[in-house]
C-alpha cells in the first residue's frame, strides 16, 4: 500500500520522542527499539483486541511502515475483552477496543500497575445486516430488535417480527461474548450489557458473520460499519428506527448522532510501559495525527470536529505523561 503525501510527517524527530529514545537506550532491552540514522526506529509494537478496530490499526501500521520500515507492528484479534485481559497484565503495548474499558478490567490493570490513556480514534455505526435475498425487511425498530435479541427470546421466524413479513425461518449471527461489539449492541438494544439470547452463531471474527448471513436467506447479523462496506455486494443493511424514524448508517448519520442508538466511538489504549518504547510512542503519535486519513482508507467514520479537539487534548496529555 502506498502512503499518500498527506500522511507523511516531518522527518525531524519530536523532542519527546528523542527524550524517550535516550532513556530507552540507557535502559537497554531487545524490544525497546533503537534509533538508526536520524530518527530511524526499530523494534516491535504489540497490539491486540477488537476485531472491529483491527482493520483500522492494520491500516495505520501499513502506512507507518512507509516511515519506519524497521518497526514491526503486530495486530491480533482476541476481541475487546480478550485484548484487555492481555493488556492489563502487560503482554501488549496497545489494546484495540470497540467499547470503553470496564471497571473489572480497570481493577486488573491497577493490580498490575498498568497505566494507560484512552484515545478515541474513529467512529462506527453498528450495522444490522440481512441476506441480499431478503426483499421484505427495510427498517426495524429498536423494539423489534429487542424482541429478536433479548434473553430468552423464542423468535425464530420473520413473521414473528412483523406479521407482514413472510413465513421465513430467522437464523441469527453476531458477535462473540468477548467482543466489544457484543457489549455495545446488547446494552444499546436490550438495555443491559451482556444481556442476549444465546441460541445464535457467535464469533469474534466478523467474517464468520458475513459468511453466515450472506448464505442464509432468513439470516440476520450485526457488526461494524466497515465490515458492511467491505461486503456490500453480499449483504443488505437495514435502517434502524431509534424513535425518530428510519435511519441508514453512514458517515453523516453517525457523525451527527441521528443514527441511534448504534453509533459509537472506537478506541486504542496505549500503556505507559509501552510508551516508554520509542517505536510505540512514535506509532501512537502517527496514528493520532493521521486519524482522519486512516479512518477513511479503512472505510471507518472519521471523528467530528469536537471529537478531533478531544483527541488532540488527549495526545497532549499522553505526551506529558510519557516524559
Amino acid at each position: 500500500m502506498n502512503i499518500s503525501t498527506s500522511l507523511r510527517r516531518a522527518k525531524a524527530p519530536l523532542a519527546l520522542t528523542a527524550a524517550v529514545m535516550l532513556a530507552a537506550s540507557a535502559c537497554g532491552g531487545g524490544d525497546a527499539g533503537s534509533g538508526g540514522s536520524g530518527d530511524e526506529l526499530s523494534g516491535t509494537v504489540k497490539v491486540d483486541g477488537s476485531s472491529t478496530v483491527a482493520p483500522l490499526t492494520s491500516a495505520a501500521s501499513e502506512f507507518y511502515a512507509e516511515e519506519q520500515p524497521k518497526v514491526r507492528v503486530t495486530v491480533a484479534t482476541s476481541g475487546t475483552g480478550g485484548g484487555f485481559k492481555k493488556f492489563c497484565v502487560g503482554e501488549t503495548d496497545i489494546s484495540d477496543a470497540s467499547r470503553p474499558i470496564k471497571d473489572e478490567e480497570i481493577k486488573t490493570c491497577e493490580e498490575n500497575n498498568i497505566k494507560y490513556e484512552q484515545l478515541a480514534i474513529a467512529n462506527d455505526g453498528l450495522s444490522v445486516v440481512v441476506s441480499k435475498d431478503n426483499d421484505w425487511a427495510e427498517c426495524l425498530t429498536v423494539e423489534q430488535l429487542k424482541k429478536i435479541w433479548e434473553p430468552g427470546s423464542k423468535v425464530n421466524n420473520w413473521n414473528q417480527v412483523d406479521p407482514k413479513f413472510p413465513n421465513e425461518p430467522l437464523k441469527l449471527f453476531g458477535a462473540g461474548t468477548d467482543s466489544g461489539t457484543f457489549d455495545y449492541f446488547t446494552e444499546a438494544i436490550n438495555g443491559e450489557e451482556g444481556a442476549s439470547r444465546t441460541d445464535y452463531s457467535g464469533s469474534e471474527d466478523d467474517n464468520v458473520t458475513v459468511t453466515g448471513v450472506s448464505g442464509t436467506k432468513g439470516g440476520m447479523g450485526y457488526f461494524g460499519f466497515s465490515y458492511y462496506e467491505e461486503n456490500a455486494d453480499k449483504l443488505k443493511v437495514l435502517q434502524i428506527d431509534g424513535g425518530d424514524g428510519c435511519v441508514t448508517p453512514s458517515v453523516e448519520t453517525v457523525q451527527d448522532g441521528t443514527y441511534k442508538p448504534l453509533g459509537r466511538q472506537l478506541f486504542i489504549y496505549p500503556s505507559d510501559a509501552g510508551l516508554k518504547k520509542p517505536q510505540v510512542l512514535d506509532f501512537v503519535e502517527f496514528y493520532v495525527e493521521n486519524n482522519k486519513k486512516i479512518a477513511e482508507d479503512s472505510k471507518f467514520i472519521p471523528l467530528n470536529a469536537e471529537q478531533e479537539k478531544e483527541l488532540e487534548a488527549a495526545l497532549t496529555k499522553l505526551k506529558e505523561a510519557a516524559k
